[in-house]
């Protein structure tokens, strides 16, 4: 079995998880309200919750897979280290740019209430992606032992199980500026603070560990099964925790063990699901991996089509913010998922045909569009 078949089940799960979120962003913004109250809504809002915690988790580990090698270039701060920096910096600019309250800076300076810096600073699942980067990127750095780096990362993990639901309620804008107490909770407006998000990053870092044993040993089939038991031991275990032994005054502190654990254990199954299929067959996942592969662009490209006003003067949310049906807001889905399949192929082709020129269309576009912003 070649080396790339082996990947391709977390590239299949990212993908899956990229067009997921299509949706949830478009049932969350579009569809008639009185409809996320049928009951099985609270079902498809358990399953959309866990778009995040997989996009974290497969992040986590494509990222430390990808620091197999190379890691004493990276202390040198040559070049492979300067491309790992770039690249977490590209992330966490298209997460800011997403929450520009206004597309010029002049615009937020002559606006400077509390909703349009709240705003500006928003931390959502890129910023969340980006920081947790930059922590594994160093932690690697520092810790030339591979086995102690994954302890590290391991009692990292614990940390933030540990202050999670104490940061939750802090008010860290007493204490640091807001750009960085942003980062810590969700009172400014967050909506994925690295409490306790960072936690789903960490645990694909993980078991990023396991895998590349297994893989090494020819024994994917062994790490799949360990996937499957785990997840459902979780799952499970978390599950009958919440509705039998755990107060109601501790589940309503989101970020509590459990409610990671829970979702964890599903991510689990899922990427084995995801290996299962690769190993049987790789029929009608072509389309899939190039959104995978080019998960920043649609992720990115989707919701700046769904909130940007470019229609007109008009974004799709202010054309059909809780105003769709249920078939409106499912076929709204299909055709933004079908131009997001569209754009990943274009970019995927220019990407392989023409490296230099792709990497030249990034910097020109980021620095275009960072001009404009600070002197439009």
């Amino acid at each position: 079995m070649a080396k790339k078949k082996r990947a391709l089940f977390i590239d299949l799960l990212r993908g899956i998880v990229l067009l997921v979120m299509i949706e949830v962003h478009v049932f969350n913004s579009m569809l008639l309200p009185e409809i996320k109250t049928a009951s099985w809504y609270a079902y498809l809002n358990f399953i959309n919750g866990l778009v995040a915690p997989s996009f974290l988790f497969v992040s986590g580990l494509v990222f430390v897979m990808s620091l197999q090698t190379g890691v004493d270039a990276l202390r040198k701060f040559g070049g492979v280290f300067w491309r790992k920096i770039g690249r977490i910096l590209l992330i966490l600019l298209a997460g800011y740019s997403l929450h520009l309250p206004y597309l010029s800076l002049k615009q937020i300076l002559a606006h400077p209430t509390t909703r349009v810096f709240n705003e500006l600073f928003t931390v959502d699942v890129l910023q969340c992606i980006a920081a947790g980067l930059l922590f594994l990127l160093f932690a690697r750095m520092i810790f030339k032992n591979e086995k102690k780096f994954y302890i590290f990362i391991f009692i990292s993990l614990l940390g933030v199980l540990a202050v999670s639901p104490i940061a939750w309620k802090t008010n860290f804008t007493n204490y640091l500026p807001l750009p960085i107490a942003s980062y810590l909770n969700r009172l400014n407006g967050s909506l994925f603070p690295v409490l306790p998000w960072f936690n789903f990053l960490f645990a694909g870092a993980l078991a990023s560990k396991f895998y590349i044993a297994f893989r090494d040993r020819n024994q994917e089939n062994i790490f799949s099964r360990w996937l499957i038991i785990t997840g459902i031991v979780f799952f499970a275990g978390s599950l009958y925790l919440l509705n039998s032994v755990v107060t109601p005054s501790i589940k309503a502190v989101i970020p509590n063990p459990l409610f990671f654990l829970e979702r964890l254990g599903i991510v689990f199954i899922l990427l084995a699901l995801c290996w299962y299929y690769t190993e049987r067959t790789t029929k009608y996942v072509g389309f899939v991996l190039d959104v995978s592969r080019e998960s920043l662009l649609v992720y990115w490209l989707h919701l700046q089509l769904i909130y940007r006003t470019i229609f007109g003067g008009k974004s799709l949310y202010s054309m059909f913010g809780n105003k769709l049906t249920l078939f409106e807001a499912i076929l709204m889905t299909i055709v933004l998922a079908v131009l997001m399949i569209l754009a990943a192929k274009g970019w995927g082709k220019v990407k392989f045909k023409y490296p230099n020129l792709a990497k030249w269309l990034v910097i020109l576009f980021v620095t275009a569009g960072v001009l404009l912003f600070v002197f439009y």
